[in-house]
């Protein structure tokens, strides 16, 4: 399959990815395919410049946007493509914060989707704002819907049983962000919880938590504010305070 068609594939199905393209100099036209993973396809025609690249790779997803550049080796001027899927926010707790955190989402355009098995209150009638509104337990759709490096987790149920199986699915995949409402001493349990279910202290410190920027939150709206300019600083990777509203 050639470049094109794979870079083609990789937007259609809403992943991020990058094709950098050699502009002058001996190796022009050659072309490297790159995923966050690490994956590549294709050549630039150079192993120093293609280290190079690798070296910096994290950089250009991170900043989400094309880039255009001039390497010394050479000198040599490349193209990096970057191509990024809109962010996709999963909640996890239909509770009033999950509300106001679906409007302040959707305003900055990322896609919301709200998960709770919870009938009685994930319902259309309060969550009609919402992309998505699934009626069933949380791990379970977080496994099918494939997170990734565009993919945001929020825990907002204050239930173990809900929140800690969502979040060590979360914590198995590449999400961009992931935090979870509570305290501190709440956190330290699921902590507890998470290390017993195998995941690591590495893993653990993905976790934002207690979430949310510090504003002096309190009301449910206020607490959506902080969590969503947390995750947008994330995004951003702006110079952020942990939480605690």
């Amino acid at each position: 399959m050639s470049l094109h068609r794979q870079f083609e594939d990789a937007i259609r199905l809403g992943r991020l990815v990058a094709l950098a393209t050699v502009l002058t100099g001996p190796q022009r036209g050659h072309q490297l395919l790159l995923w966050p993973d690490g994956t590549t396809a294709g050549s630039l025609g150079d192993p120093l410049l293609e280290t190079a690249l690798h070296a910096r790779t994290e950089e250009f997803f991170a900043g989400r946007k094309p880039v255009r550049l001039t390497h010394p080796v050479g000198p040599v001027e490349l193209f990096v493509d970057v191509q990024t899927p809109p962010l996709r926010l999963f909640i996890v707790g239909a509770v009033h914060t999950a509300a106001a955190l679906v409007t302040y989402a959707k305003v900055l355009g990322f896609q919301t989707i709200v998960v709770d098995a919870r009938t009685a209150f994930a319902t259309p009638e309060r969550f009609g704002h919402a992309d998505q509104l699934i009626a069933r337990w949380p791990a379970e759709v977080l496994a099918e819907q494939g997170l990734d490096e565009s993919s945001c987790v929020v825990t907002l149920t204050h239930d173990e049983k809900f929140d800690n199986p969502a979040l060590a699915a979360a914590l198995r995949s590449p999400a961009l962000y992931i935090g979870a409402l509570g305290s501190q001493k709440t956190h330290a349990r699921r902590r507890a919880a998470l290390a017993a279910d195998g995941l690591t202290d590495t893993d653990l410190q993905r976790i934002h938590a207690p979430i949310g920027l510090r504003i002096g939150a309190r009301r449910p709206e206020e607490i959506a504010l902080s969590i969503m300019a947390e995750i947008v600083a994330v995004v951003n990777r702006a110079e952020k305070s942990p939480a605690g509203s």
